[in-house]
């Protein structure tokens, strides 16, 4: 089947191998059809076409649902099922009195196999790899995230209905339910992408979806490099930091690209080290033999069964773990990430949500005090700077571009307060005409003291690498 669909709508066509959460069979076909252009050569309907198609689908579902038995779907060799499906759409389609072309008709096809196996209307933006995050604002607003920027798309739900319909699917496959009483959840596709959705009364205008799509082709050192995130002196520090088992806290915003780099830093983790890796949500995409993963449980619907961060970390320090490397802090596990740096777990990594490097460290503070240990603000400091080496930051920057905008070394207390130096900032110089960051990535001419320790495990930098000229 052929792709129709102009790149800049974000609606590629998606395939017969579009994979689902279930099968979805109570689904009314009665979503709308979105408003596209055409190529060349190709009818698609007008604006006031999409009401006629809009019916004749409906049509077509129930007379689908009346010769076909889909109740026993999921037993049944996909393969099979889709071709026939196939094959009685076409004949529905035939007999019907308006006439399509074949393109047409495969894309009614398309739109329907997406009801039964997919997530209805927003299928396609799942299938296209450009595409970052699907943002759906009540039924009839759809946007994408796609290179760093938000575009509207025009596909859109028949109505509330229609979109709770995909949301209970997503939801009930991994055991959740969402109503009245439960109006916001958590859960994860069957490829790895976060799902989050709100409905009322806690979403005032209807129901909310929001998904991270799972990236299946890690971002390696070399994309980094071609995208500009980094330089090749930055990179080269970056490695030398993870082999010289240096503890890393990778900071920055929503979508800033901590996990992309938190994959990147571990390729350098030799593979006879054994690796234990929690998250919320599996996300990490480590290359290494010797790798344990471990996420997160949520309470089931009796509010029961629920496993944290906290619980998991105290349990990975019993699996003796060359290294720990934990998604993202964000409450009391922070106390026990750092305990582990401090206590012979060296060259764990984390990351954590902050605006800038020493925001993060006020984050920690914070996120210390929720453990209920009363320590002292001095006290607190001192575990952090004694436990933490590096602190990387990313940003992405109001063109999407994703950027390390600043390395920085822990240095250690100065009275009360932790001192840090700056090694590599991103300086920005201004926007171009057509609205991209302009800048330039610039060492501050310090020589870390941590290099003394990466010689010891046999890394050697050269001065020049520090020089106060642009990276």
């Amino acid at each position: 089947m052929s792709e129709k669909t102009p790149p800049d709508t974000g609606l590629n066509g998606a395939g017969e191998g579009a994979e689902g959460s279930g099968s979805g069979v109570d689904m009314p076909w009665d979503s709308g059809v979105p408003v596209r252009q055409a190529d060349a050569g190709t009818r698609l309907p007008d604006l006031q076409d999409v009401s006629v198609l809009q019916e004749m689908k409906v049509r077509v579902h129930r007379q689908l649902l009346e010769r076909l038995n889909l109740s026993n779907i999921d037993a049944l060799d996909k393969a099979q099922v889709v071709e026939e499906i196939r094959k009685v759409v076409h004949d529905l389609l035939a007999r019907e009195a308006t006439p399509l072309n074949y393109d047409e008709r495969e894309d009614l096809v398309t739109q329907i196999l997406d009801e039964i196996f997919g997530l209805g209307p927003i299928e396609p933006l799942l299938q296209d790899p450009t595409i970052s995050d699907i943002l759906v604002n009540t039924y009839n607003r759809v946007f994408i995230e796609r290179n760093g920027r938000l575009e509207r798309t025009d596909v859109r739900f028949k109505d509330d209905r229609h979109l709770l319909q995909i949301i209970d699917r997503i939801v009930s496959a991994v055991g959740r339910r969402i109503d009245d009483s439960s109006p916001m959840v958590d859960a994860r596709l069957a490829d790895g992408s976060r799902v989050n959705a709100i409905i009322q009364p806690l979403a005032l205008d209807g129901p909310h979806l929001s998904i991270r799509k799972f990236k299946k082709d890690v971002l390696s050192a070399p994309d980094l490099l071609r995208t500009e995130s980094l330089t090749p002196a930055m990179l080269e520090l970056c490695q030398g930091i993870v082999k010289a088992r240096l503890n890393v806290l990778i900071s920055g915003g929503t979508g800033a690209g901590k996990t992309t780099l938190l994959n990147m830093l571990s390729e350098s983790i030799p593979a006879v080290e054994r690796i234990v890796t929690i998250e919320d949500s599996a996300e990490l995409q480590l290359r290494q033999p010797h790798v344990v993963r471990l996420e997160t449980r949520t309470a089931n619907v009796e509010g029961a069964g629920a496993v944290s961060q906290r619980h998991l970390l105290i349990n990975a320090l019993r699996m003796r773990p060359d290294r720990i490397i934990m998604g993202e802090v964000r409450g009391a596990e922070a106390v026990d990430m750092l305990q582990a740096m401090n206590t012979g777990h060296d060259g764990s990594l984390t990351t954590l949500h902050a605006n800038n490097a020493r925001d993060a460290l006020a984050r920690l503070e914070t996120m210390i005090s929720m453990a209920g240990l009363n320590l002292p603000e001095k006290g607190m400091r001192q575990q952090i700077a004694s436990a933490i080496n590096v602190l990387i930051q990313v940003e992405r920057l109001s063109d999407g571009q994703r950027k390390i905008v600043s390395i920085s070394e822990i240095t250690g207390m100065e009275g009360e307060i932790i001192t840090m130096q700056d090694v590599f900032v991103y300086e920005r110089q201004g926007v171009d005409e057509a609205g991209n960051v302009v800048g330039r990535f610039r060492a501050t001419g310090i020589r870390p003291r941590f290099t003394d320790r990466m010689m010891a495990y046999g890394v050697e930098l050269p001065l020049s690498l520090f020089s106060n000229i642009e990276a």
